[in-house]
Order: C-alpha cells, then structure tokens, then sequence
C-alpha cells in the first residue's frame, strides 16, 4: 500500500516573462503585464508530495525533517528573495513562466528521493494560479 505525504512551503521572487527572440510588441501581447522589464513579484508556494510504501521500522514514507531540510536547500535558499531571471543559472535561457519553475523544482528534489518514492510538485503562483507536475 503507498500513501502520499507532502510538505509545504514558500519563497518569494522576482520574474519577467519575454521570449529574446520576439520584438517588444509581440512580448507584450504574448505576456502582458508579465513583460515588465523591471520585473514584477510572485508569493510562491509550494507542495512537495513524496508517495511510497511506509517503511516498516520507521512508520515513514520519508521523514519529513529531511524532506523539509531537502526543500529548504534546494528550493528556498536557491530561489526565495532572488530574481529568478538574473540570479538563477536554471532561467539564463529559461523562461521563468509558473509550468518552467514547477519542473526545476520537480528536477532539483527528484535527484535527492530514492528512486522508489514517486514525486509531485505543485506550484501556487497566487491563489489562483496553479501548476502541478509529476514527471509525465
């Protein structure tokens, strides 16, 4: 039987949609508002669901203070307070759209799990803004 655990969580960052390729006026029509060159912000937060067999010595499917600690790492110190599309080598050539920052996400901690606990981000860009990926 596998049951799903998550851990939440949040950081805070600035972005700009644009595509390089494109002229002004194609970003904004594409972006809208999004196409700030001076950025605009985003309250993140963050679903972390781990889904596996519970481990019979422990009663876990993952402790949850390591996950925590994982996230932290990889996640919060590495984007909260930054401008993902300066300060984050995963956006040099990434567009930081809510779908490409759920799938770094997904990326970063997927490497950290054991292979044999199956992995969901979901990314809440506002209230009513939500991205989910799992991998597929």
């Amino acid at each position: 039987m596998k049951v799903s655990v998550c851990r939440k969580s949040h950081f805070n960052a600035a972005h700009r949609l644009f595509n390089p390729n494109w002229d002004m006026a194609k970003n904004d029509a594409v972006f809208g508002k999004c196409n700030n060159p001076n950025f605009h912000g985003h309250n993140y937060n963050v679903e972390v669901w781990v889904k596996g067999e519970i481990n019979a010595e422990t009663g876990f499917v993952i402790d949850l203070k390591v996950l925590k600690d994982l996230i932290r790492i990889e996640i919060e110190d590495r984007f909260d307070h930054k401008n993902l599309n300066l300060d984050c080598e995963e956006f040099k050539n990434l567009n930081p759209t809510a779908e490409n920052i759920c799938v770094v996400i997904w990326q970063k901690l997927r490497d950290k799990l054991s292979a044999d606990l199956d992995l969901k981000v979901r990314l809440f860009e506002t209230d009513r803004n939500v991205v989910e990926f799992d991998g597929n």
